[in-house]
């Protein structure tokens, strides 16, 4: 019997896009509807990460205050009471952002919204709280500091900006001590407001959750966003050795200053990062880990700020053959400027990378991630089905193009630790 040939068959991927709603205060709430699903997911995010800071670590210790207690609750008791009604909330800071998040059971929403409401509009960032919290947090940057990985990541993020730069900024386990209550409260004040920020929300949302949602949001003050920073020029270092005593493993990052997700070429090079280290087999982890024995694992990915975008490769190797690996990272980078890859591995790049969105896309939550980062860019989902459409559009001889463009040798940044 003769054997048919496999079709590769490409599903499309659409999204619709969220309904905005605009509320009395500026707030804007983006609703996700997925009825068949009995949860509920509220996110906020406010332009209060760390790069909005006059005192350091002000904005993280902020946002991961808000549940240490409020007008009407302690921290306890919102603890309990999230605990009792099985309901999730998670904060997160990064140098742009601050995102909070609320996940519940549908038939727990107004439960839920309730606590949200005291941690959002009426926390109280007790003395004595902030004081625990400065004494755990100093005292976790100086374990977390004797890592060569952690100390690597912040040496290549001054690498990359400057050390002047707020995203290249990193601070002494000291300036914990400037933090004060007063500070929190100010800065709480000053970015925690409805022109500051948005919120979406996915999963079973009847005209009940949309009225308390939009109730709770609504009481968000209307005070004028804070001014955006301004940013002192890059200053970048393209090569920086730093020891560490003891280590027994070298930290390697390696990576350029490239552009925001909104450029033409973002989803080109993420296909470039894909390709040298963005899954189990790609050409790094096939070089360094299974050929060399050097690393247990290494990884490449495009990575995104607001105002800036750059690629960056990272693995730990034994002290012993860091300038092997080196030497190794170099050669796969040049092999892929001079190269053009086949068919068959760039076949396999294009499924792995788009197999990952469609997991990610397979829930109200993932799709609520996806939407965020899309209104970030100014972008609706439609965006979504033109990034798969180009990633399956890509040739290898634009792969061969993009890497011989971005990532000449003397465009690296080089940071090793160990």
């Amino acid at each position: 019997m003769k054997e048919l040939p496999i079709k590769n068959v490409q599903p499309a991927i659409e999204i619709a896009d969220a309904e905005l709603v605009s509320l009395k205060n500026g707030m804007q709430l983006y609703l996700l509807p997925a009825n068949k699903f009995a949860v509920m997911r509220l996110t906020l995010l406010f332009r209060a990460g760390s790069s909005r800071q006059s005192v350091p670590f002000s904005a993280s210790a902020t946002a991961n205050l808000l549940a240490e207690g409020s007008e009407a609750m302690t921290a306890r008791e919102i603890s309990e009471q999230l605990d009792f009604h099985g309901s999730y909330f998670d904060v997160n800071t990064d140098r742009d952002y601050v995102y909070i998040s609320f996940a519940m059971l549908s038939k727990f929403v107004p439960e839920t919204l309730r606590v949200a409401e005291q941690l959002l509009l009426h926390p109280t960032f007790p003395e004595e709280e902030v004081e625990t919290y400065r004494l755990k947090r100093k005292q976790r940057l100086q374990i977390e500091r004797q890592k060569v990985d952690v100390r690597a990541r912040e040496a290549f993020a001054r690498a990359m900006f400057g050390a002047d730069h707020p995203y290249g900024h990193s601070f002494e386990e000291a300036a914990y001590d400037q933090l004060t209550r007063e500070e929190l409260v100010a800065f709480y004040r000053r970015h925690y407001t409805a022109s500051n920020g948005f919120a979406v929300c996915s999963g079973r949302i009847g005209d009940e959750e949309r009225k308390a949602l939009c109730a709770l949001l609504e009481q968000l003050p209307a005070a004028e966003a804070a001014p955006r920073p301004e940013f002192p020029p890059i200053c970048q270092e393209r090569e920086v050795r730093l020891a560490h005593e003891g280590a027994v493993q070298s930290s390697i990052r390696i990576g350029r200053l490239l552009f925001p997700r909104e450029h033409p070429d973002f989803v080109g090079m993420q296909v470039v990062a894909a390709t040298l280290g963005g899954y189990f087999g790609s050409r790094l982890m096939q070089n360094l880990r299974e050929q060399h024995g050097y690393t247990y694992g290494v990884i490449s990915a495009m990575v995104n700020f607001e105002r800036e975008g750059y690629l960056a490769i990272a693995t730990q190797v034994g002290t012993e053959v860091t300038e092997e690996a080196l030497k190794e990272i170099y050669y796969e980078i040049e092999r892929l400027r001079h190269e053009t890859m086949s068919d068959e591995e760039l076949q396999l790049v294009k499924n792995i990378m788009t197999g990952e969105m469609m997991r990610i896309l397979d829930g109200p939550f993932g799709i609520a991630d996806v939407t965020i980062e899309n209104i970030l860019c100014g972008r609706t989902n439609r965006i979504i089905t033109e990034n798969v459409e180009r990633i399956r559009s890509i040739t290898p001889e634009e792969v061969q193009r993009l890497a011989e463009k971005y990532l000449r040798r003397e465009d690296l940044v080089t940071v090793v630790v160990g």
